[in-house]
């Protein structure tokens, strides 16, 4: 199992490390600030640094096949290192950054439209939620006006965790219909941002919704009968 550092610190952007295994799949470490792809948000890039000064590229970053477990990607061409070595670690903290403005966002969107969510994916530059929902209630004027009111609100976000039974007690904290809150571990993550969302998310998010600074609708277009795209980018 891999400390998952990124879990009660997404700021930190560097850290140090050991391996615990290399693979076809890539690198495990003992402790990691790599969030790796799950939720919608893709998974960090960086790289490893080695005592000698040599950087191993990292171009992705997965979830093992433990609960807790990652794997670094290395680029391609990467020397590998050893099991038992020490490495720094190093994100791409302007990517991450991005993508947890991005994600947040996200969160606060889903208030603005009360709707049930089919799906989403967040990238660097853009992130889109969609709905299931009539496509005449989109409106990209007042979608952009009220969920950039909440932002301009500052409201710190916080970190709850709820058992499983507590989640199966509340269905309504659950948004997506598409991806459910992992189970079985006896505890589940959630996002709260006090008097505007809570619901289960895993990934990583600003410590105040100010940091988003704004957002833009980029464009509304219908994907299917239970899918309305609203897509979305930093003002």
């Amino acid at each position: 199992m891999t400390e998952l550092l990124f879990r009660d610190d997404a700021y930190l952007k560097n850290a140090s490390a050991r391996v615990l295994a290399v693979h076809e799949r890539g690198i495990e470490l003992d402790r990691t600030i790599f969030y790796p792809l799950g939720g919608g948000q893709p998974g960090d890039t960086g790289a490893l640094l080695r005592a000698n000064g040599e950087r191993i590229a990292i171009a992705d970053t997965r979830k093992g096949e433990t609960p807790d477990g990652v794997v670094h990607i290395p680029a391609a061409g990467m020397l590998l290192p050893e099991p038992g070595e020490a490495l720094t670690l190093e994100i791409d903290w302007a990517r991450r950054y991005s993508l947890m403005r991005l994600h947040t966002a996200l969160h606060l969107m889903s208030c603005v439209i009360v709707a049930p969510v089919s799906g989403g994916n967040i990238a660097a530059d853009k992130a889109r939620l969609d709905f299931d929902i009539d496509m005449n209630l989109l409106n990209a004027e007042r979608i952009e006006r009220e969920t950039n009111a909440l932002i301009a609100a500052g409201v710190a976000t916080e970190t709850v965790w709820i058992t499983d039974a507590e989640l199966e007690a509340q269905p309504d904290l659950v948004k997506t219909m598409s991806v459910q809150p992992p189970r079985g571990a006896g505890h589940v993550r959630l996002l709260r941002i006090p008097g505007i969302d809570l619901q289960p998310c895993g990934g990583t998010h600003v410590r105040n919704i100010a940091e988003i600074g704004g957002i833009r609708v980029l464009k509304i277009r219908n994907e299917g009968k239970r899918n309305k795209r609203v897509e979305i980018g930093l003002a």
